[in-house]
């Protein structure tokens, strides 16, 4: 029996490359034939999975997983396959996000909803990395569905961060941490906002960190160094740091003292989960999947006054007690998302699916 993975692109130290990855792993060990395919990957990925140009026709006992995150000319194809289908939802942002930065990612956004629609009458399963995600799932038609947790690889996080860049922003600054995507859902604006008002009337010594890829949508970007010009912030308090190492971005989330989140569309929120790793306090705004992810760790918040929110980073930062207590929790919530014991959900499912 087969059980093969479609993945549009398959990235290195990509989320939904990992899962794929891991679910291959999974598969081979209980017996299974397991391929992922895959339309692009990243040079040295060659012998991890393969180009869909070589993926042969199943047999209809065969089962068959698309990861759904954007459209691609694998729906169309998975959806005529004559396997048992299951397809893997990993979140699409609404269009609304991306009107007035980018009509193309407006444009795809949308048609990836269309896509995702319209699988609903080739799929014997639907599964979502997220409670919130499962929900949207349900809301599109599907009415089997189930929650496959992403998969995380916390082995990596034991590897040694980056000394020199830890050493560079351990200073008298409060350092106010994000990491995500340079995407307007993600509301970094709203960060810059919050920086300009600690700054201002809290401490001037204070600094926010971005950690992602400023090309993700360049106007957007551009928009946001705009606004810290505006409000006169200077590099040493804003500091976007593009796609970064590993070993350096375990050093940023050493040397912050807060993670802030104030993104209006998470459909997991991985750096909620690398935040809990590295014992750091979590404030987000409470939206779609953030508070599923959290599971009451952390700090959510209903709204977004700027005061408050400075205000609020200020105590979690110096009252010693309730910074504890909030590290306390996001452990605990940590080892739950540790014990979801994914293998127990694919052979469950594998073993309905053969019925």
């Amino acid at each position: 029996m087969r059980v093969d993975q479609l993945v549009p692109a398959f990235h290195r130290g990509d989320a939904i490359g990992d899962t794929a990855f891991h679910m291959k792993e999974f598969f081979l060990s209980q017996g299974f034939h397991s391929e992922i395919y895959c339309l692009t990957r990243d040079e040295g990925l060659e012998d991890a999975c393969e180009l869909f140009s070589a993926y042969g026709k199943p047999d209809p006992s065969d089962v068959t997983f698309l990861h759904y995150a954007l459209p691609s000319p694998l729906t169309a194809a998975f959806a005529e396959l004559p396997s048992r289908r299951v397809i893997l939802y990993h979140n699409l942002t609404p269009h609304e996000f991306f009107e007035g930065f980018s009509p193309e990612m407006a444009r795809i956004s949308r048609l990836g909803r269309e896509e995702l629609t319209s699988l609903v009458p080739h799929v014997s399963m639907a599964l979502a990395d997220s409670e919130f995600n499962r929900q949207e799932l349900v809301q599109g038609g599907y009415t089997k569905t189930e929650v496959f947790p992403l998969f995380v690889d916390f082995k990596k996080y034991n590897q040694p961060m980056n000394r020199f860049m830890y050493e560079l922003f351990r200073d008298d600054r409060t350092n106010i941490l994000f990491v995500g995507r340079i995407v307007p859902n993600k509301k970094i604006d709203d960060l810059i906002r919050v920086l300009f008002y600690f700054k201002k009337y809290i401490s001037p010594l204070v600094r926010l960190i971005v950690v992602g890829k400023t090309s993700s949508l360049p106007q957007y970007y551009k928009s946001l160094v705009r606004l810290a010009d505006e409000f006169y912030l200077k590099p040493e308090e804003i500091c976007f740091t593009g796609h970064i190492p590993d070993d350096e971005m375990f050093s940023l989330y050493k040397a912050a003292d807060v993670f802030l989140s104030l993104s209006e569309h998470e459909g997991f929120g991985l750096p909620f989960i690398e935040s809990m790793v590295f014992d750091l306090p979590i404030i987000a705004y409470d939206c779609t999947a953030v508070p599923f992810t959290l599971d009451g760790a952390g700090v959510l918040i209903k709204h977004k006054k700027v005061d408050y929110v400075a205000e609020l980073i200020d105590v979690v930062v110096h009252q010693e007690k309730l910074r504890q207590d909030i590290i306390l929790g996001q452990r605990q919530r940590l080892e739950r998302f540790k014990n979801i014991d994914k293998q127990e959900i694919l052979i469950r499912m594998i073993d309905e699916l053969k019925k």
